[in-house]
Order: structure tokens, then sequence, then C-alpha cells
């Protein structure tokens, strides 16, 4: 799995959570799964994925400001937030086919997926196994080589489990999870299937090679994992190879992009207007790749 939140991811935007979702929250049975959706705004499509242990309320001004120009799917991701779990363990491949399926659900067609942390690993995944389905990829803060996050962090990821429940009933993932969960009481099931998930070593260097959507690669200046981690996502995107050009056409062929965002952390990124800036330019840009603005 990708780099999920650990006990101190969504402290920092314990200001940012509201008092309840506003929107029309629905649930839509994908996959024996009974996901929870929001819709927000009108306009082009935008998915939205939200980071481990948390659910969409962690966007906080991110979600008004991509609501003014899009309509936003804001997805509550199995186990999280108000999509209760099923007997199924916590996989990127399996949610990445939950996404595709209520993107198929709501007869979308071109969907762009905007995911962060978890959500940016489940974003990836679905534009691997389902390219037909997207139009555009934001992938913020989603780590796809285990090796790159820093050691202190992976120790903190191999101890997230149940065992830690004591400790977390301060935190606002548990207060968010007790106020909107079906099952307010499986918060220590999803801390060790989060645990779980997070304890392989992983790789998606071809993956991410083989994309056939733009995609954004977006971090903090100081993220879970180094920025010359993100930069090498780029590279693998062909970017960073040459002088983009006067007229642009020295930019990678498929329309990829690289966002390094200054003064955030991997904890604040999700609810920064420096990452919504980011975000609708880049969706916005309907130039052809190569093209100038």
């Amino acid at each position: 799995m990708t780099s999920t939140t650990t006990a101190a991811d969504t402290a920092a935007n314990t200001a940012t959570h509201s008092a309840g979702s506003k929107g029309a929250g629905t649930i839509a049975e994908v996959n024996g799964l009974q996901m929870y959706y929001e819709l927000h705004g009108e306009g082009s499509p935008v998915v939205l994925l939200h980071g481990g242990l948390g659910s969409g309320e962690m966007f906080g001004p991110v979600l008004t400001l991509l609501a003014e120009q899009h309509r936003v799917v804001l997805v509550d991701l199995q186990g999280h937030g108000r999509t209760a779990d099923i007997d199924r363990p916590l996989d990127l491949h399996a949610m990445a086919d939950d996404v595709a399926a209520l993107i198929d659900h709501l007869g979308i067609v071109g969907a762009d997926v905007v995911g962060y942390s978890l959500g940016g690993g489940v974003a990836l995944q679905t534009a691997v196994r389902h390219p037909e389905k997207f139009g555009r990829l934001v992938m913020a803060s989603a780590n796809i080589n285990s090796r790159a996050i820093y050691p202190e962090m992976r120790e903190q990821q191999r101890q997230v489990s149940s065992a830690a429940l004591p400790f977390m009933k301060d935190t606002p993932m548990f207060e968010l999870y007790q106020r909107v969960a079906p099952r307010p009481e499986d918060f220590g099931r999803l801390l060790d299937k989060v645990g779980e998930a997070m304890l392989p070593e992983f790789d998606f260097t071809e993956q991410v090679r083989g994309l056939q959507v733009p995609t954004l690669v977006v971090c903090a200046d100081a993220d879970m994992a180094p920025p010359s981690h993100y930069v090498e996502v780029f590279t693998l995107l062909d970017g960073g190879q040459r002088d983009g050009g006067w007229m642009g056409e020295g930019r990678p062929s498929g329309g990829h992009a690289l966002a390094i965002l200054p003064g955030l952390t991997h904890y604040s990124l999700c609810s920064s207007p420096l990452f919504a800036a980011a975000t609708l330019a880049f969706l916005g840009d309907d130039r052809e790749p190569g093209q100038p603005g």
C-alpha cells in the first residue's frame, strides 16, 4: 500500500473537519460494498479520494474550491468514514475496482480522479486498471516505492494496529470515525487492516511508467518521502528529461506535470489552498501536450 495515514495524520487538519459533511450523501452498492459518496458543485466530474483513517471530510476547504468549478464525487473508501467495512482486506486493487464500479454506477464518462495519500494509491491503481474511465489523474503525497519512505515513518506504520486504540481515542481520526461510521465499534478493526496493508514492501514503478492518462504528481516540500522521490516519479513519466522549450514542446509527451508545494507537510497538504490551486490548474488545462498556454 502507498503511504497511508499514521497516528499523526489528519491531526493538523482538525480545524478543517466540519461538524458534518454537507451535500446529499448517498449509498451505492458496488462489489459487495455499501459505498458512501456525496455530490458537490457543477461542471466536469472529479472523483476525490481521501487518505487513510480519514474520510472525505479531511479535504476541508479544498472540496469547496474544487466544487466551484467541478462536479465533485466525494468518496469514503472501504471501512472509512460512512462506508462500512466488509470481509475483505484493505487492498489498493480492490478499492480501485470499487472506484471504477462507482464511476459506472453514476454513468460518468472521462472522470478526473484526485487522490491523496492512500487515496492517491487507489487513484493510481484505478488509472492502471481502468484507464478507459479516466480523464486526468492527480496523485498527491502517494509514494510508489516503500523504500522511499523515511525509515522512522515505516517504523510508525508497522506499529499501527488495534493495540494502539487506547492511544488513538483523543485523535481527530477516532472522533471522526465515532461520529460518522455505521459501526463505530469497528475502529480497532480498521487499525488492524490499515496496519496489515502497510506491512508489505511495494514498488509501483512499472505501473507508473505505463500510465496512459495525463498525471499530476503532487507532494509537500516536507512530505513522508523526500522531494527527490516525487521527482523520480515525474521522471518515469518523461518529465525532467529536457528543456521545456519556448512553446512547451519539450514538456512530457503524455501531458504530465509535477507540483512541489512549499511550506506544507504530508499532513497539511490535503486541506491546503495550494493543493486546490495546483489541481484546478492541471484539470483545467485543456491544451494538447506540448502546446502553448
